[in-house]
């Protein structure tokens, strides 16, 4: 058994989520790839993958041991790149993790570009809300985190952001513009699930110049989601009040479909951080993606208030 062949096998099965699709994506015969991942299970002693008529899904034993067959394969390409640097473009996948909605706003319209510049580097982009506790497992990760925010990750700091009530004019001309913080109490809220926030109904609204005391309102949900993309929508439909990330409103409040609720207050300010895995050597092609979207910060942030 070539094991090295078998390791890569076992991840694409377990990343294509079955035996067929693994089968396409390496141009081999299904019967072939089963019977390279039933050796090597028989070689580990030990069953990687639960297979069903519908699925296939990885053990907890074959999660675990995923997660160093990424890693030494990962190795192996960065040795491969780094012997052939001189005499080839940099080639290989860069994993990224990142949030569901700084995916689509901020990197996906960075893609074309990327592209352009390394045409032989595939991009595996997840998305993830809570992406803080999986920094080792991708090349690159990006956190969106509180301005006081002290984690022991190596993390180079992309820009910082606020997040901010809006509305859209439609809503407020039917409900009223609230004129201070106690006001929203009388107003629909769209409320954000996501990252852990679910059993959080109240607003602490801080004054945007730094300085003041901050408030706390209650708002009545009449709408929640994990979705920053649902909500975002939601409110440019006229649902009802949101807190949104400047970056994502920034557009629209440009344009004149959102209103800066209380443009005196913001409810927070957070980081945006490119975190690396502790222990692992930057590959040539990380360092490109990383250098890439710090090259590119300032442009795409301008691109939102077109």
């Amino acid at each position: 058994m070539d094991r090295l062949q078998a390791m890569r096998v076992f991840a694409r099965v377990a990343d294509e989520g079955g035996f067929a699709a693994a089968a396409r994506a390496l141009d081999m015969s299904p019967p072939v790839v089963t019977r390279v991942v039933a050796e090597l299970e028989q070689h580990l002693n030990t069953r990687l993958l639960h297979r069903t008529t519908r699925k296939v899904a990885v053990t907890e034993a074959g999660d675990a041991y995923l997660q160093r067959v990424r890693s030494i394969l990962s190795d192996i390409d960065d040795a491969e790149a780094a012997a052939t640097a001189s005499t080839r473009d940099l080639q290989g996948t860069v994993h990224v993790l990142a949030p569901a909605a700084l995916a689509t706003y901020f990197l996906a319209p960075l893609i074309p570009r990327w592209r352009e510049r390394h045409p032989r580097l595939v991009l595996d982009l997840t998305t993830d809300h809570v992406a803080t506790g999986r920094v080792d497992e991708f090349d690159v990760t990006f956190l969106v985190v509180p301005d006081d925010f002290d984690g022991n990750v190596v993390a180079r700091k992309l820009f910082q952001g606020e997040a901010i009530v809006v509305a859209s004019p439609g809503y407020l001309l039917r409900r009223g513009a609230p004129q201070q913080p106690q006001d929203l109490e009388a107003h629909d809220f769209l409320r954000d699930t996501g990252n852990g926030r679910r059993g959080v109904r109240k607003l602490c609204l801080k004054p945007l110049s730094g300085e003041g005391e901050s408030h706390e309102v209650s708002l009545p949900v009449v709408l929640q989601s994990t979705s920053t993309d649902v909500l975002l929508r939601a409110v440019l439909d006229g649902t009802g009040v949101a807190v949104i990330p400047r970056l994502l409103a920034q557009r629209h409040l440009s344009a004149g479909a959102l209103v800066h609720v209380l443009p005196e207050w913001i409810l927070s300010r957070y980081t945006i951080y490119a975190a690396l895995p502790t222990q692992r050597m930057l590959p040539a092609r990380t360092r490109a993606f990383l250098d890439f979207v710090s090259e590119q910060t300032p442009e795409a942030l301008a691109a939102q208030e077109i």
